[in-house]
């Protein structure tokens, strides 16, 4: 059981496929993959992880009921970052109107504290809409790798950087020609953001970035 246990932590499925957690199994998510020809397996042995993607990455998602019931979700990040696996860790977390509040301070737990990728999402259906984009983007690799500059210019990553307030189109693909990964780029300074997109715009990304309060000013 052992063995099983560690071969399926570290199991990447086919292309067009994902491996989810069992308990996933009749929710709202999992439909809406079927419906947009993604394959499920599911697995009762994934550890912390819910999904297993076939371009070497894992998602544990965290709900708007996760959030607001307190900080347990803190120790179930904690685990799924310590656990011992070779994909790349993704974490989506639930941005709705009752969590709004309270993301600020779970973003800033995963990605600075973490150093975890996080991915907002409003619900499971766009999450699902997010995990299909992924599975069939083509080249099959994972585009939150950090790898060259040329693998992060991917619609999804380019949809998140455009979160940042006051950061459009253009300068969104600017820094991910810049940064070698969004972990690099949500721990650069001032001084390096600068030189990509001017002072005015390069503090108010820090800010955002390293201010508890600044996804919600």
């Amino acid at each position: 059981m052992e063995t099983k246990v560690k071969v399926v932590l570290h199991a990447v499925p086919p292309y067009g496929h994902i491996i989810a957690s069992e308990k996933w199994r009749h929710t709202t998510l999992i439909q809406s993959l079927k419906a947009g020809s993604v394959k499920i397996l599911f697995e009762n042995e994934l550890g912390v992880a819910d999904f297993h993607l076939p371009n070497k990455s894992c998602i544990l998602y965290v709900s708007e009921c996760d959030i607001i019931a307190g900080s347990s979700y803190k120790r179930k990040l904690v685990r799924y970052r310590n656990a011992s696996s070779s994909l790349q860790q993704l974490v989506l977390v639930e941005k709705t109107r009752l969590s709004e509040q309270y993301f600020s301070a779970v973003q800033k737990f995963v990605v600075f504290d973490l150093g975890l990728t996080l991915l907002p999402v409003s619900g499971q259906t766009e999450a699902s809409q997010l995990i299909n984009q992924m599975v069939n983007s083509d080249g099959r690799d994972n585009p939150f790798r950090r790898r060259s500059a040329s693998r992060l210019l991917d619609p999804v990553v380019l949809a998140l950087v455009q979160q940042v307030p006051g950061v459009g189109r253009v300068k969104a693909l600017a820094l991910l020609q810049h940064f070698s990964s969004i972990h690099q780029l949500c721990n650069a300074d001032p001084s390096e953001l600068e030189s990509v997109v001017g002072q005015a715009a390069a503090q108010h990304i820090h800010n955002f970035f390293h201010r508890p309060t600044a996804a919600g000013s």
